[in-house]
């Protein structure tokens, strides 16, 4: 899996910089399923028998969170079931991994308003060059923000593929 060379590679640069808190790649698990759910600002990951492996709290969200995303610009946040379709590790933000947002019915709903559905929707980090700590409050242009610690957790159990469903 492209994603756990690379955590391979952030394990070891871990432990050349004197921290122990790198993981043995083969104890990683792999995540069967992510769940969103906006309201909670909570990104839950599951395994293939349906029992959470993490729990991440106090996501940041689209700076207009409430509502589904209809189009280009609104600021929110998407809602429905997409998939992690590909991982982007030299994103403007600390590992980013895509979302397969817009699919037919939101290509059709922005349609319908003459707008355009937008995309480029991805779980990721903190800006690069940010640091360690979040920002706070929704800042995102509807991605899902993380620290940066978290989604390099996530990118080493998320592989491409993996379905996503995104709640209120």
């Amino acid at each position: 899996m492209r994603r756990r060379l690379i955590l391979t590679g952030m394990a070891a640069a871990l432990l050349t910089a004197g921290t122990s808190r790198a993981a043995d790649p083969a104890e990683v698990p792999t995540a069967a399923s992510v769940l969103v759910e906006k309201a909670a600002r909570r990104l839950t990951l599951f395994d293939a028998a349906g029992a959470r492996l993490r729990v991440y709290t106090g996501i940041a969200l689209g700076g207009a969170p409430i509502g589904a995303k209809r189009f280009e610009g609104d600021g929110r946040t998407p809602e429905g079931r997409y998939v992690i379709d590909y991982g982007n590790e030299g994103s403007a933000y600390h590992l980013s991994l895509h979302i397969s947002y817009p699919d037919s019915n939101d290509r059709a709903q922005a349609r319908a308003e003459g707008r355009r559905p937008g995309g480029l929707i991805f779980l990721h980090g903190q800006p690069n060059g940010y640091g360690m700590t979040r920002i706070p409050g929704d800042w995102t242009n509807g991605c899902i923000a993380l620290s940066d610690e978290e989604i390099e957790e996530i990118w080493g159990m998320v592989a491409d593929g993996t379905p996503i469903d995104i709640r209120p």
